[in-house]
């Protein structure tokens, strides 16, 4: 049993590794007592496999969840297998929607098309909150620079109602990415060369142009910001959360 609630537990951490690089807090936190059970989620874009080759350092053998929404690039899955072999991942968990769910809410595919946040949950949100079910806090690739919802991203965060999430890269610069994958000769998306920064779902992903914001490309011409696995009490955020 994880003594003290989600605030406690997050304020704890926060403090505990507070001046602590990426690596050290990840390191920690695949054992740390206040964490319980940990699983990576990976969505195997643009900059997955800095926190991936982290894990396979500190941890090959933690469960790495991936959503594989049947909407993704076929660059990002074969991009994924590819990751997985070369960093000797030995627990990839494929994460999808039941073939059920599909059928009584998309069965043409075209949900996206007149409902962004409905296809989401379905193909992402829900999945994703079945797999982690059995876990008390999860690794995100989250970093502050990303857009101005993660300005203040801490290291831990209380997810509500039981599970805490985890953003080693928090305080990352776009250049420690970048840096972090050339000192560590890791294999880039294919898609980055194209103009993709950022890489979701292939139908609500388009290539970023010089000067925009790199995840410009995600769900353009709406505004929609993210895909609803990163909320906050059971809510998608897309401002600022009050206390």
């Amino acid at each position: 049993m994880l003594d003290g609630n989600l605030d406690t537990r997050a304020g704890r951490l926060n403090d505990r590794y507070r001046h602590h690089a990426a690596t050290g807090v990840l390191r920690r936190a695949v054992s740390d007592p206040d964490l319980g059970r940990v699983a990576l989620v990976s969505s195997f874009g643009a900059e997955s496999v800095v926190l991936l080759h982290m894990v396979s350092v500190a941890a090959p053998g933690l469960p790495v969840l991936f959503i594989d929404t049947e909407m993704l690039f076929p660059e990002t899955l074969e991009y994924q297998r590819e990751v997985a072999a070369k960093l000797g991942l030995t627990d990839i968990r494929i994460i999808r929607a039941t073939a059920d769910e599909i059928a009584r809410h998309d069965p043409d595919g075209t949900l996206h098309q007149f409902d962004q946040d409905a296809c989401c949950n379905l193909r992402k949100t829900v999945p994703l909150e079945q797999a982690l079910s059995g876990f008390d806090a999860w690794i995100t690739g989250r970093k502050r620079f990303q857009n101005g919802q993660r300005a203040a991203l801490e290291f831990f965060e209380p997810e509500e109602p039981s599970r805490l999430r985890v953003n080693p890269l928090a305080h990352w610069r776009p250049e420690d990415v970048q840096e972090y994958m050339v000192e560590n000769n890791l294999p880039r998306h294919p898609l980055v060369a194209k103009g993709y920064p950022s890489i979701g779902c292939a139908p609500c992903t388009s290539p970023v142009k010089p000067g925009e914001d790199p995840r410009a490309g995600r769900w353009r011409g709406s505004d929609k910001s993210e895909c609803g696995i990163h909320f906050i009490g059971g809510r998608m955020v897309r401002g600022k959360v009050s206390a």
